[in-house]
């Protein structure tokens, strides 16, 4: 929340307008006096590393009547204010919805009450509401997240990795019970992320006879050499009657039919604390300059909405419709429609939910489909956080339908020398949690080795590929394809998904792995600047990672709180050096104690890390002095973060998915022969969907010197983190969302073509 108040804060100050804190949420409104406050520039310095919020908030009984409101109003026009931004849940922004329709009458009454003149009336006539969604459990219709959801998972996970080491010495099966009275979310990711064996949500009860199969699924994993067993459940879990199913009552069952010596931990309020991930505050700083922006272009007629992302655009829903699809789920749950209730919640849900299913839930070898398919996954390139959940699922995956899977070592290297063998399901167990990569990965490409490896494909008869990789991975799939003409064995489907911290991958916007990286670069950030807390004033110059391309440096300054970021694909000469000099001298001289400039490893040959750093030092003198820092490769280590382990998961399903169609598509008497453009892909998230593209089609898109894309949507954030550091400049709102509609029935897709 503290990201969004601060973006909101600064924008509205940078577009003109006066901002005022209300403290202590609609208490404070109704209370009036010192709980509304003008804010300053400096107020919200320091403050986006600061879980929970600063301004405070408050459940109001006082709110909901009508007296409480009256108050309400009445503080709001002695200081001339029109225009809410209203940070909160349904019930929140409900109540926001709710005084805004009641303006008018309200003023009225004021009047009458000679509180107020005719003129007021006149002046503030309409009250503007722009709603942000700040809630963990995710359980507003219309946003793909709500601001608060992915640092909830970041506590989560992190427990329940220090868990399974503690369970796997013991042989001990742990049952967690997360928040989420009403809604499935946190529950839901948190087994996806981490391989549980079972989850229980409110949204999809059990089936009756469900404590028998789970006590199966447990055993049989105890039976397969596993020593650990992780059930999660959503505090509001419920089974087909509506009866709740708490965690104890799960021990006793375990206890009871299997004997295993069974702990619950209740995660509780951990899950609202802490230090917000990288992807919330950069959720958060978007969706506030989304929201000033929405302020300022309402009118009288324009409903109240609230700013959400949809997959990685900005855009803005009544927010009424967004509240009574919330609403019916809730109904859908009680009237015992879960199917509907599952639908409502939104197409990211459905996909959690038929993912875990397919992954978690082996069926036995009798139903599996016997396609003869022999399917080869590698790692290439340099090593990603979350390419191991992407193996894992594309295993799982492929064995469910009906393939043989073979992991290959160490890339296009270990597929010349024949490092293949076959993997089954059991062999991927545990693997979502891990760092790095398990199969092991090379920068090595597959030119010089084409015959060498069609003959390890003739061997084990590969009829399909998944690379998963950063741009060695691209490239390697292009020279493949480049030798479909000279050997029949490259003639299969082969599709690419996207592992890299730098996420410079033509065609998509983001990558596995880069998050992680995010993460990293966020939190050491943040230990630097506290370091300085208490000195004397102090400037970090602080290299990153990334080759050419500037994702981390820009994505990373904008969650860390950067004054400048320097990067590959945004020229700046000796000027506008001197510019980013005199501009922190400026703030240093105010109250700011503290300046963070980033740095891309190869932004310019010249203006190297030491000159930058020997040139702010002698510059600054006598105002700050200077510190440098290369975070170097702690970026692409560390246990990947809840979003990569999930999209990797996610990506990885459908890649397989994809490959399954195209074996099918291009069986031909005996054998499969594929040598179409679309035969070989990269599965890419664009906007708002993932998509597969023919890599020719991508060949123009990319410079291939610099090994990035010739466009990058990221760029488009780099103004934003101007603003928030005090930067004139101009911000296209080009980009900026329009008003849509939340979207109800979909077309009834496929399972296969599940959307992601």
């Amino acid at each position: 929340m503290n990201a969004a108040v601060r973006a909101v804060v600064r924008m509205g100050i940078y577009v003109g307008a006066k901002v005022y804190f209300i403290h202590e949420g609609y208490q404070g409104m109704v209370d009036g006096g010192d709980n509304i406050k003008e804010a300053t520039w400096e107020n919200v310095s320091s403050m986006l590393q600061v879980g929970g919020t600063v301004i405070g908030s408050a459940r109001c009984k006082e709110f909901r009547t009508h007296e409480g409101r009256l108050k309400a109003a009445h503080n709001l026009v002695k200081r001339g204010i029109t225009n809410l931004c209203v940070i909160g849940g349904d019930g929140s922004l409900t109540g926001a919805n709710l005084f805004r329709e009641e303006w008018s009458g309200l003023l009225t009454e004021l009047v009458q009450q000679g509180l107020i003149n005719e003129d007021a009336v006149q002046k503030y006539s309409a009250l503007h509401i722009v709603g942000m969604v700040g809630s963990i459990d995710n359980d507003f219709c219309g946003t793909d997240m709500t601001i608060g959801t992915d640092s909830a998972l970041h506590r989560i996970i992190e427990v329940v990795d220090a868990i399974m080491t503690t369970a796997q010495s013991h042989q001990r099966t742990f049952v967690l019970e997360v928040m989420g009275r009403h809604c499935g979310y946190l529950a839901l990711v948190s087994a996806l992320a981490c391989g549980a064996d079972w989850v229980l949500i409110p949204e999809m009860p059990p089936e009756d006879g469900w404590e028998e199969k789970m006590c199966q699924k447990l055993s049989a994993n105890r039976a397969g050499k596993k020593r650990l067993n992780i059930v999660i459940v959503a505090e509001g879990a419920i089974d087909r009657n509506n009866k709740p199913i708490t965690a104890e009552h799960i021990k006793n069952l375990v206890v009871r039919c299997l004997g295993f010596d069974t702990r619950v931990t209740i995660l509780g309020h951990v899950q609202r604390g802490g230090t917000p991930s990288a992807f919330d505050r950069i959720l958060a700083s978007r969706m506030g300059v989304e929201a000033v922006l929405a302020l300022l272009e309402t009118t009288a007629n324009t409903p109240a909405c609230v700013v959400s992302l949809c997959g990685n655009q900005a855009v803005r829903l009544p927010l009424m419709e967004c509240v009574q699809m919330t609403q019916e789920v809730q109904k859908a749950m009680d009237e015992k429609k879960f199917e509907d209730a599952v639908r409502l919640r939104g197409r990211s849900f459905e996909n959690n939910l038929k993912t875990y299913k397919l992954l978690a839930h082996r069926k036995p070898e009798s139903e599996l489909p016997h396609s003869n398919f022999n399917v080869a996954v590698l790692n290439v390139g340099a090593p990603a956080a979350g390419m191991n959940a992407a193996v894992r699922s594309a295993v799982r995956v492929g064995i469910s339908e009906g393939h043989k899977m073979f992991a290959v070592s160490d890339g296009f290297e270990g597929f010349y020398k024949g490092q293949i063998k076959e993997i089954k399901w059991a062999d991927v167990g545990g693997w979502t949690g891990q760092g790095g990569s398990l199969l092991g990965t090379k920068r090595t490409l597959p030119a010089k080795h084409t015959d060498k490896i069609a003959e390890q494909m003739r061997k084990y008869n590969i009829n399909a590929l998944l690379v998963i990789g950063g741009f060695e991975a691209y490239l390697g799939i292009m020279e493949l394809l480049a030798a479909r003409g000279k050997c029949d064995e490259f003639c299969v489907p082969m599709v690419m998904v996207p592992a890299t911290v730098s996420n410079n991958v033509p065609g998509s916007d983001l990558s596995i792995g880069a998050d992680t990286a995010l993460n990293a670069i966020t939190d050491t950030c943040d230990r630097i600047k506290q370091s300085a807390s208490g000195t004397k004033r102090r400037v970090f110059i602080i290299e990153t990672m990334g080759g050419y391309c500037g994702y981390l440096a820009s994505v990373g300054g904008l969650a860390a709180g950067a004054d400048a970021a320097y990067i590959y694909e945004e020229p700046f000469d000796i000027r506008d050096l001197q510019a980013n000099v005199e501009h922190l001298t400026e703030k240093m001289k105010t109250s700011i104690q503290r300046g963070l400039v980033l740095r891309n490893e190869n932004c310019n040959e010249n203006y190297t890390t030491d000159f930058i750093y020997q040139l702010y030092s002698e510059e600054g003198r006598g105002v700050f002095d200077c510190r440098k820092n290369v975070l170097g490769h702690m970026q692409q280590g560390g246990a990947p973060s809840p979003f990569d382990r999930n999209f990797g998961t996610k990506i990885s399903a459908k890649a397989m998915q994809w490959i399954s169609k195209k074996l099918n598509e291009t069986y031909r008497q005996g054998r499969v022969f594929a040598n179409t453009e679309d035969s070989a892909c990269l599965l890419g998230m664009r906007r708002r969907a993932l998509i597969f593209q023919p890599v020719v089609q991508l060949r123009d898109e990319t410079d291939f010197i610099h090994r990035i894309p010739k466009e990058q949507w990221w760029l488009k954030l780099r103004p934003l983190m101007k603003i928030l550091a005090k930067y004139k400049t101009s911000y296209d709102v080009s980009d900026s969302g329009q008003l849509e509609h939340v979207v109800r029935d979909r077309p009834k897709e496929s399972d296969a073509t599940a959307a992601i």
